[in-house]
């Protein structure tokens, strides 16, 4: 794990799209096709926007790159609080990725069924290999969610299903999301934190307690990739970096 500070959020989606140029640089140079899986949010948002523009757009081999969603909110397709929307509008419609190499989740049946049609797609794409997603875009809510991994639900107990639907209590919409056991296959999995208002669930998933059922986040560990946490200084700044020194040498730069 890398725990990464940027001074300000633009700083960190510079690094952030920067990251995403090499990522599919060499994936392609090494198995022909970049698989990325993109998540929702307003932290992510510039990050998408600078991919969309020079030089950026012009670096990225979008023909042979494939584009999933690490969770999506059961609304319509046209609602403004769709995941897959919001990266369409500023990145997708943008550049010259194939249509058929964008994979949303779209909510057109029951969730259940949703989130068994969205497995098939990604078994089918992925044929179970041992490493799956190239790269995983996440972020964090204020109550320790990621994806929508969110407290105290059976999906944090997933062991075989690389998605299921989640119904959260105080949510209006049921939500869709990619399990553990998927992500967990990443070869490099992101976070993108920003803001203070991120700071103390910031410090409680990365210093603990250990508390996966309370803090989902924690959950997420690649079993053989990279985990990297690029944060703002806002969001940073409560953090003890000797305590985060003593659990990893290369935590910090």
């Amino acid at each position: 794990m890398k725990v990464n500070i940027y001074k300000d959020p633009e700083a960190l989606s510079i690094t952030a799209a920067n990251l995403f140029v090499e990522q599919a640089q060499s994936a392609v140079i090494k198995n022909d096709r970049f698989s990325v899986a993109f998540s929702g949010g307003t932290t992510p948002a510039r990050t998408y926007e600078l991919l969309a523009q020079k030089p950026w757009c012009d670096q990225v081999p979008w023909d042979k790159t494939f584009v999933f969603w690490s969770d999506e909110r059961c609304v319509p397709k046209e609602d403004i609080r769709h995941n897959a929307l919001m990266a369409h509008k500023i990145l997708l419609s943008h550049v010259p990725i194939p249509a058929h190499h964008i994979h949303p989740i779209i909510c057109e049946a029951t969730p259940k069924i949703t989130a068994e049609k969205y497995e098939l797609i990604l078994h089918e794409f992925f044929q179970d290999l041992d490493f799956c997603i190239d790269f995983v875009f996440l972020g964090i809510g204020n109550d320790g969610h990621t994806a929508s991994l969110f407290p105290g639900t059976p999906v944090l107990n997933e062991r075989t299903k690389w998605v299921c639907e989640v119904s959260v209590s105080n949510q209006e919409f049921d939500r869709i999301t990619l399990t553990n056991p998927l992500l967990e296959r990443s070869l490099l999995t992101v976070f993108l934190v920003e803001g203070a208002e991120k700071a103390p669930v910031l410090k409680t998933i990365l210093e603990g307690p250990w508390d996966i059922s309370t803090y989902p986040a924690q959950l997420i560990a690649p079993l053989n990739g990279a985990l990297i946490w690029m944060v703002d200084e806002a969001a940073a700044k409560s953090l003890n970096k000797d305590k985060l020194k003593l659990q990893s040498p290369d935590v910090l730069r």
